[in-house]
């Protein structure tokens, strides 16, 4: 059956949206380092079925005793930090709710502070709401030398705290987007062959936003489905003829 347009079918219709009163975007940081035993007490390596302190990446992948005596040595591993779930399993944490962020303000009741913001002869005053958004996640560090042997860390958290000021009156609520996320590592190792530290640098970019949902009066037109386009089998393709065998 053939979808004609309806003709004339502009009206005033009610639709229920989120409204934005305020966006702005940020980078995120977050460093954490692993120091010592402490440090390799923590982050608990399994290194093909040895754990515990015995599971000392440094010594396992690059050699008790190397000989090196000019000090710390640093990089000579692949390290990797995965960002994963609180269970470990890998997760893309630009995916919407791979990483937690949350309001820690109560809505109801933000602070509000008067700002200056210069606009020619006269400055402009405006009020805005300050809003503190915690940023949560986890991962694990995974160390690995081309051999087949592979390190893994238990499950690590980190978290941040950061503060905003924003036109967020009662009513609005946060809205958090991460659109870029990094994670580095770094391994290095004392002059004997044993774990020194491991250190590690987040780096994130946020959409941060404040929205209400609202009810607005529009005019418009109602969509109609296109015409969908229809499929046809392409010709039969005859091989040319051989004409020094069948000339004419």
């Amino acid at each position: 059956m053939k979808i004609s347009p309806i003709q004339g079918c502009q009206e005033t219709l009610c639709i229920k949206v989120p409204k934005v009163y305020d966006w702005v975007t940020r980078q995120a940081d977050f460093f954490r380092s692993f120091n010592g035993t402490n440090g390799l007490g923590e982050l608990n390596f399994e290194c093909n079925g040895v754990t515990g302190l015995a599971a000392d990446p440094c010594e396992l992948l690059n050699g008790n005793g190397n000989g090196n005596n000019n000090g710390i040595i640093c990089n000579n591993l692949n390290v990797e930090c995965i960002i994963t779930d609180s269970f470990g399993n890998p997760v893309n944490p630009e995916e919407p709710g791979a990483i937690l962020c949350q309001e820690l303000t109560d809505p109801r009741n933000r602070e509000s502070f008067e700002f200056t913001i210069p606009n020619g002869v006269t400055p402009d005053t405006v009020t805005l709401q300050k809003v503190k958004v915690l940023k949560k996640g986890f991962f694990v560090i995974q160390v690995s030398n081309g051999n087949g042997v592979v390190c893994t860390s238990d499950v690590q958290s980190f978290a941040t705290v950061e503060k905003f000021f924003l036109c967020a009156p009662p009513g609005t609520f946060l809205q958090c987007e991460i659109t870029d996320f990094q994670c580095d590592a770094t391994l290095c190792c004392n002059p004997d062959g044993t774990f020194n530290q491991v250190d590690v640098h987040i780096n994130m970019c946020q959409n941060i936003q404040m929205e209400a949902t609202v009810k607005l009066e529009i005019t418009a037109d109602f969509c109609q489905p296109r015409q969908e386009l229809p499929f046809e089998c392409p010709p039969l393709q005859v091989p040319p003829q051989c004409p020094e065998v069948f000339p004419g």
